[in-house]
């Protein structure tokens, strides 16, 4: 497939994902929105051929939040967090147990996760925050 039209089915699937959010989805995009913990997020941001859930650019952190079909995806969930971090990226997983369980902790790690990426020196000068 060439690469233009791989581009374009991740596109149309980040869309996709983004009108059938899930209701911990919801709950935390409502917390990250809008830079409600100081930092930009995106929501279902296309990435290489990997639709992250939540995406802060800035810190280059993919934060994602795994629902109880993830048990079933382990292998793929290892294999995807493997090649965000060969492209320099730091992925958080997040359950939507916890989430619900434990929100003010879970949004303080997110924040602290983000805020120790953003200040951390960049070892590799060719790679920007």
């Amino acid at each position: 497939m060439p690469e233009g039209d791989h581009r374009q089915v991740d596109v149309t699937n980040a869309r996709r994902l983004r009108r059938e959010q899930s209701p911990a989805e919801r709950s935390l995009w409502g917390a990250l929105r809008n830079n409600r913990l100081g930092f930009k997020f995106r929501r279902q941001q296309a990435i290489g051929p990997y639709t992250a859930d939540f995406y802060c650019a800035q810190a280059k952190l993919v934060v994602e939040l795994d629902g109880a079909y993830h048990e079933s995806r382990i292998e793929q969930d290892i294999a995807r967090d493997e090649w965000m971090r060969a492209q320099g990226l730091e992925v958080l997983r997040i359950t939507a147990s916890e989430l619900s369980k434990r929100r003010n902790e879970t949004l303080e790690r997110i924040y602290q996760t983000t805020q120790r990426r953003i200040e951390a020196p960049n070892p590799n000068p060719h790679l920007s925050p």
